[in-house]
């Protein structure tokens, strides 16, 4: 388990590279209603009519949770072994969820820059 400074270092890292990524990602594309803000530990992209992601930290239970339009809320761990937030429940990293859905709501290839 992440020591809570370990937790805090690591989930920080991953939701500041993801703001970025998706920062830059709506001033490529130019995507009608692409809206994103990072702020208290929660990043909410929004896609229009496509829906909304939040994706926050939970401190208590040292997880990052998920909310997709897609595939509705799921809470992440982080593994150490791999480097990567990961569910169990799915068997599925953070970032292959990201990539995954936002290439099919966006018709281009996604790659977030987390596992």
């Amino acid at each position: 388990m992440l020591s809570d400074s370990a937790y805090y270092e690591e989930s920080s890292e991953a939701l500041e590279r993801l703001t970025e990524c998706l920062e830059d990602l709506g001033d490529q594309m130019e995507i009608d209603d692409y809206d994103i803000e990072y702020s208290s530990g929660v990043l909410t992209l929004k896609l229009g009519s496509k829906g909304t992601y939040v994706i926050n930290k939970q401190p208590p239970n040292k997880q990052i949770w998920l909310s997709s339009p897609v595939s509705g809320p799921e809470r992440y761990d982080f593994d150490s072994t791999l480097g990567a937030w990961f569910c169990r429940h799915k068997d599925e990293s953070l970032g292959a969820l990201l990539n995954r859905e936002l290439s099919a709501a966006l018709g281009a290839k996604i790659t977030m820059p987390i596992e």
